[in-house]
């Protein structure tokens, strides 16, 4: 676990993931950081893709279901900054918790 998360997840597991899906970029945001926590919450990562790379719909939803094995099986919203909602995103990026940045 890292840092504020209420979660576990292997690091060598997620940088594998985010190396195969051309992550520059992962954060997790919400209920996950937050003692509101449940065991049936689900787990709100942010991603950035390196520049030349953006996975269509499909794709996403298979990274979902990746990295929802990696966290035992708990569901998984995934999400980029372009499409958070404009009225929570500066509180988003605020409290975001970097788990994997490339470099």
């Amino acid at each position: 676990m890292s840092g504020k998360a209420h979660i576990s997840i292997s690091k060598e597991g997620l940088e594998a993931f985010c190396r195969q899906y051309h992550i520059r970029k992962l954060s997790l945001f919400g209920s996950v950081l937050r003692d509101d926590f449940r065991s049936d919450s689900d787990v709100d990562v942010l991603v950035e893709f390196e520049s030349d790379h953006g996975p269509g719909f499909i794709a996403l939803f298979r990274m979902e279901q990746e990295l929802s094995r990696l966290l035992s099986g708990r569901k998984v919203d995934l999400i980029t900054e372009k499409f958070l909602n404009r009225r929570i995103k500066d509180r988003v990026l605020a409290a975001a918790e970097v788990q994997y940045a490339e470099g």
